[in-house]
């Protein structure tokens, strides 16, 4: 039985989901939502819970079981309190601020390196070391704050670079002699 997928995903008050077949839209305070998900599932609103349940326990379906509600999960959380990533800028020089929808970091390029933010995610720069990438999808949340951290990925010797607040970058001991 898979472990994640056999628990309900409680929805909160001022949360309001919809199903259509197998699309569902979840919505909320800070906004909307709509996933397609696995026509294998089948998805049911019982009592301010949505349970999901797999038709047999093929390997396939269990790992679509799990999938599926922490998908949903996601989307309920996403809509009621929202997701947000943590990043620091380490480095002499190093800083980066927001004009409008554009981020513009200087990385130790010859250039500043200008992103464009995609739209549902917001950015907040604080101290011009520290940003903060806040939205509802926490795909995009994601997959923004990796974009943004790939520009310059934090270096073992020094650490500079963008890391996660969160992250632990390993140093390694320069040259001796």
């Amino acid at each position: 039985m898979s472990r994640i997928g056999k628990l309900p995903v409680a929805i909160p008050a001022g949360v309001k989901v919809s199903l259509n077949g197998s699309e569902i839209s979840v919505q909320g305070a800070k906004g909307t939502l709509k996933q397609v998900l696995p026509e294998r599932m089948s998805i049911a609103v019982e009592a301010e819970q949505i349970v999901v349940s797999r038709p047999t326990d093929s390997k396939q379906d269990l790992a679509l079981h799990g999938l599926t509600r922490a998908l949903i999960n996601n989307m309920v959380v996403g809509v009621s309190q929202g997701f947000t990533r943590e990043l620091e800028i380490n480095g002499i020089g190093y800083r980066a601020e927001i004009s409008g929808s554009k981020l513009t970091m200087s990385l130790g390029y010859s250039h500043p390196v200008v992103y464009e933010v995609p739209k549902g995610i917001e950015i907040e720069v604080e101290k011009q070391t520290r940003m903060l990438v806040k939205g509802i999808d926490k795909q995009l949340v994601g997959s923004t704050a990796a974009k943004i951290r790939s520009f310059r990925k934090p270096e073992p010797y020094k650490g500079k670079g963008i890391k996660y607040a969160e992250e632990r970058i390993l140093r390694k001991a320069g040259k001796t002699g």
